[in-house]
């Protein structure tokens, strides 16, 4: 039996939350715009209109540090319920030309159309669509990547932003990939990046010289990765999911949290606006565990979880302590989430019980 060719598309909406607002009001297009928290309570820019990014702005800079950067960006705050509106509408058009779409967030996902007859199973020209018919109904822009395997889909998505495309046919592979920066695999962190660079390796052409018994020597399973990703292999599937894999909600403090005692006192309110996102997204019953975050005054952060299958403020109570005695430095952001059970392995368990 012929296997089939893999036809992958990496679909990432362009600055998402500022396009929106772009959409929204024509006169915030020649302006710069950043969507983000307030800089006078340590908010953070969570993405900005190219604009802004002339300036140097950047998504996860702090906005008072943006703002230093541009004293005249506009800065609003997030309207999640009009994204995830946005989101949606871009999901249905997706959905319209194969049924294996991975949502990674509100803005970006995978589309699997190996097996797509639309537009006699062209994953270039599928593409082309879906970028016009997003401008067409949603009024944003995506851009897009063509390739045969998710790894280089997401790259070729960036290539040409914003609002562009790029294919890389599967004869392309080789010749793309060896040319490509190590800092641009998956997987590949500061760190990582750091140490490949020590080592002499810019490239994947220079990553290729490396054995994969010296690549899992220096970089444990991650050198089993690199030792694919840079001869352009990636066998991960697209897996079409609409699961809730976790709930979350946190808290940057305009004045640090100086003592666990002054940590503990938030827990409450924290515990009960966690409490409500539970109760709204019907997740209750599939708790799998409990998780803090906590950011310390040197911007360092630590999690800490536990396997629960309910809520609990008192295992909550005992993971921020846990947290804060790693460093008990003055806290900064606390956050409080939940990982959930995926509903059908739950109910297939059940059926085998």
């Amino acid at each position: 039996m012929k296997q089939v060719r893999r036809k992958i598309i990496h679909c990432d909406c362009d600055c998402f939350y500022a396009s929106v607002e772009m959409r929204d009001n024509p006169n915030l297009r020649e302006v710069p715009l950043a969507i983000g928290g307030k800089a006078d309570q340590r908010g953070v820019i969570a993405t900005c209109n190219y604009t802004a990014r002339g300036f140097g702005v950047r998504s996860a800079m702090p906005t008072s540090q943006a703002i230093k950067r541009c004293p005249e960006l506009v800065v609003m705050r997030p309207n999640m319920e009009k994204y995830r509106i946005a989101s949606r509408q871009i999901l249905e058009i997706y959905r319209d030309y194969t049924d294996l779409v991975e949502p990674l967030s509100l803005d970006e996902a995978y589309l699997d159309v190996s097996q797509s007859s639309r537009l006699r199973g062209s994953a270039t020209r599928i593409a082309e669509e879906i970028r016009q018919r997003i401008v067409e109904q949603v009024g944003i822009t995506v851009s897009a990547g063509v390739a045969p395997n998710k790894f280089l889909a997401k790259i070729a998505s960036d290539w040409n932003k914003p609002n562009g495309l790029y294919v890389i046919l599967p004869e392309q592979v080789d010749e793309f990939v060896q040319q490509l920066q190590v800092d641009r695999l998956f997987g590949v962190g500061k760190v990582t990046a750091n140490k490949l660079h020590q080592l002499g390796i810019q490239t994947c052409h220079d990553l290729r010289n490396w054995s994969l018994p010296d690549l899992l020597h220096q970089f444990g399973k991650l050198g089993a990765s690199l030792y694919s990703l840079c001869r352009g292999i990636d066998e991960r599937q697209v897996i079409a999911s609409s699961e809730r894999k976790s709930v979350s909600i946190e808290e940057t403090y305009t004045q640090d949290l100086r003592r666990f005692e002054d940590c503990i006192a938030e827990l409450p309110v924290l515990y009960a606006s966690l409490e409500k996102q539970v109760q709204r997204t019907a997740t209750s019953q599939h708790i799998q565990k409990l998780n803090i975050k906590l950011r310390f005054n040197d911007f360092k952060q630590t999690t800490v979880e536990c396997k629960a299958n309910t809520l609990s403020q008192q295992k909550f109570a005992d993971l921020l302590k846990i947290g804060y005695q790693r460093k008990q430095l003055p806290v900064r952001l606390i956050g409080l989430g939940i990982s959930v059970h995926d509903k059908t392995d739950d109910e297939q368990l059940k059926l085998f019980e």
